[in-house]
């Protein structure tokens, strides 16, 4: 009897074993799919503008709205995934992505690639993506650290031949077949999403598809409302209704982390700040090479340099950062890296020469992966765990909109000058302003907070909100992971 118990306790927890690792490869090859396909629009930059007779400016609009709704639509992703699950948003995301793809193909404008790829394509990619990864945290416990980071593998894989095969399909059929194409390559996000079934508990209930408090908390003070007098419903109603709004704008968007916590004001606003000029070598690098003599097809194995480079690079950094040594001091590790990339950009003001084009994605490489294996995890150092999901919908949120931005404001000085080195002068102004910002802002912070332990004079919310690094504890294989945890990656 207790061996048939214990077997069926086996059955019910899935996490670390058997089918997990299967999920585990669907979550690489969907960040590969999601994360990896912006970096191949800068391919046919050109194409595109000389097709509508499009400026600089209108045809960065294209990329920029993908980017940004792939990185700003974590609150409607985790509205979805509470609703419905993750296998669900995967597979819708992956639907999208690839209606999304096959309607560009048959556009006759610039703006309606605005919606098309722009908007449904990064919609559709921004679901697969988040919910692919919100998945892991069901299937890994013990393993959870190094299934993400081996998920995150994907996005260097996608960096790496998105580009190359985007140019070979462009060389071949043009970019509208070759768009009808991809459109049939990222409805393979359906098939990792239908590998990613619901895990289920013991008592058979599954674990992916909680049904959400505040429609819990609806139904109840419906019943009780149903006892009262009809006016007193309406009140009562408006007023839950607007404490509903007010606890899931909480919950969601952590406006009240940003007022108070001084560390994450920083932090938000230095990296909101840095998407600015972050994202401009990815669009421009391609169609800047070009413009300078260097062959299309080689101009594309740039990009597919950052990636090859990245797959090695970035778990180096994120074992390198969690040593010990570098405890208190990620912070700064983050603003060095930040720097690295802005003051990289000005190799390709000196030289368009293709060797000093890769020496320069070498470079950036290297200061790429320090920026995306530390951008959340010094999110986690400065946010308390049970406020990170809300802190880091806001996070993403701010930071989606000067993705949006940066890249169309750069065309129209490019537009205006007919100078591309406007794009990389742009990109080191923010990068290293960036970095100087957040890391002598957290020294004074520090500072600040030294004097203030010297002279015994307490904080205030001492406990609550302050940058301090604290070794976390291990979750144990009793506690199911948070529903919804958005996620993005830089």
């Amino acid at each position: 009897m207790s061996r048939g118990g214990a077997a069926a306790r086996e059955a019910a927890k899935p996490q670390d074993r058997g089918w997990a690792w299967m999920v585990l490869l669907a979550a690489v090859l969907l960040q590969a799919l999601t994360l990896g396909f912006p970096s191949c629009i800068g391919v046919f930059f050109t194409d595109l503008q000389h097709e509508f007779q499009a400026s600089n400016s209108e045809t960065s609009w294209f990329p920029s709205i993908m980017v940004a709704v792939l990185h700003g639509g974590g609150p409607l992703c985790s509205i979805l995934v509470k609703r419905f699950g993750c296998r669900f948003a995967v597979m819708l995301g992956g639907l999208l992505s690839g209606v999304g793809m096959v309607s560009s193909s048959f556009c006759q404008s610039i703006s309606q690639l605005y919606l098309t790829a722009g908007l449904i394509t990064g919609l559709g990619s921004c679901f697969s993506f988040q919910a692919g990864v919100t998945v892991l945290g069901y299937y890994f416990v013990r393993w959870r650290t190094l299934a993400n980071a081996i998920a995150s593998t994907g996005v260097s894989l996608g960096f790496t031949l998105w580009p190359l095969l985007s140019q070979y399909l462009l060389d071949e059929m043009g970019w509208r077949n070759t768009f009808l194409i991809f459109g049939g390559i990222l409805l393979n996000c359906c098939v990792c999403g239908a590998i990613m079934r619901p895990v289920q508990l013991a008592s058979g209930s599954p674990l992916q598809s909680p049904q959400p408090a505040e429609e819990q908390h609806r139904r109840a003070e419906g019943a009780q409302l149903s006892n009262g007098a009809s006016s007193s419903h309406v009140e009562l109603q408006q007023q839950t209704r607007r404490t509903a709004c007010c606890q899931m704008l909480q919950k969601y968007l952590a406006f009240d982390i940003l007022c108070q916590n001084k560390g994450y004001q920083i932090y938000t606003i230095g990296v909101t700040w840095m998407m600015m000029g972050f994202a401009l070598p990815h669009i421009y690098l391609v169609p800047y090479a070009i413009h300078n003599g260097v062959e299309e097809r080689r101009a594309a194995l740039l990009i597919s340099v950052i990636g090859f480079i990245n797959i090695f690079i970035r778990p180096l950094t994120g074992l390198l950062s969690g040593h010990r040594v570098f405890t208190g001091r990620r912070i700064y590790l983050f603003s060095l890296a930040v720097l690295l990339c802005g003051l990289s950009n000005f190799i390709c003001v000196i030289s368009a020469e293709f060797s000093v084009l890769i020496l320069y994605c070498v470079i950036l490489s290297i200061a790429m992966s320090g920026i995306g294996a530390l951008t959340f995890q010094v999110l986690m150092d400065v946010v308390e765990m049970d406020r990170f999901s809300s802190a880091l919908g806001l996070f993403t949120i701010l930071e989606s909109i000067t993705l949006l931005i940066g890249p169309p404001l750069t065309g129209l000085l490019v537009d205006l000058t007919s100078d591309f080195h406007y794009v990389f002068y742009n990109s080191s102004f923010f990068l290293i302003s960036a970095a100087l910002f957040i890391g002598l802002s957290f020294c004074a912070l520090e500072k600040k907070k030294k004097l203030k332990e010297a002279s015994k004079v307490p904080l205030d919310n001492h406990s609550r909100y302050q940058y301090n690094e604290m070794p976390t504890e291990p979750q144990s294989e009793s506690q199911s992971p948070p529903a919804v945890v958005y996620i993005t990656s830089i």
